[in-house]
């Protein structure tokens, strides 16, 4: 079974699926296959093309029962569920598959507020600073809030993800070829707290720190929006491209 982490928030604007995307790419280069999910009626599919992870579009409520699906049939892989805002409902129902529930928000009062309440709601859940700013005046800012407001928290807050100016890559498409090794730096470190939140050790050795900017591998054959019916006679493979730059399937991973 793969392991499930869902990104939610009622709130909009917190960066859900920035925040997805460079979980995903982090995953990717720390070694562990990952698949973005996305559930947001309200946002347009992204392709694989350029991507180390699966991207699959699970905007209704059909296909994302066949994604919960799929993912609940293999072993080895990290799915990443791309919540939307305003959907308290759908999101008890999507934290009820979760392995880990994730609340990304920003440094105000409105995110703080709206992330203590769904705190409240989801009381497993961690929250998670997101697009922190690096000016140093509004950092001290910003943490004198996470101080003032969430310093009871403890595990239940993952340390801040910095703004990265370049995160905004990862949502183009198709990604381009060559990413900023400061944005691949940030998102290893974002996969590396939520993998130790999953308790999933990871060797330093398969994710060294770089110090220039890396290649991303070549774009990978295409992988369809959404998984196959039942009835379709043959399933069709969900391709993707490893952090050594391996092609893997994700449909035929053995059960």
């Amino acid at each position: 079974m793969a392991q499930k982490i869902c990104i939610l928030g009622h709130k909009g604007g917190t960066g859900k699926t920035t925040l997805s995307h460079m979980l995903c790419h982090g995953m990717a280069l720390l070694g562990q296959r990952a698949v973005a999910v996305l559930t947001d009626a309200e946002r347009e599919p992204l392709s694989k093309e350029g991507r180390r992870y699966v991207t699959v579009d699970a905007r209704s409520d059909e296909a994302l029962v066949r994604v919960i699906e799929k993912l609940d049939s293999i072993d080895g892989w990290i799915g990443i569920i791309d919540g939307g805002a305003n959907r308290i409902e759908l999101d008890q129902h999507l934290a009820g598959y979760a392995d880990l529930v994730l609340l990304p928000f920003r440094d105000s009062q409105e995110d703080v507020r709206a992330v203590i309440k769904d705190l409240e709601r989801f009381p497993h859940a961690m929250a998670v600073p997101s697009q922190w700013p690096n000016n140093l005046w509004a950092r001290r800012s910003a943490d004198h809030l996470l101080a003032q407001q969430l310093d009871g928290l403890g595990e239940r807050l993952l340390l801040p993800v910095s703004t990265v100016s370049a995160s905004k890559m990862l949502l183009e498409d198709p990604v381009p070829t060559r990413l900023p090794t400061v944005l691949n730096n940030a998102c290893r470190e974002l996969a590396r707290q939520v993998l130790e939140a999953l308790h999933i050790v990871v060797a330093e050795a398969e994710a060294p720190v770089e110090t220039e900017v890396e290649p991303e591998p070549e774009a990978t054959p295409s992988v369809p929006e959404s998984l196959p019916e039942e009835t379709a006679p043959e399933e069709p493979s969900l391709a993707g491209a490893h952090a050594d730059g391996a092609e893997y399937d994700i449909s035929k991973e053995e059960v």
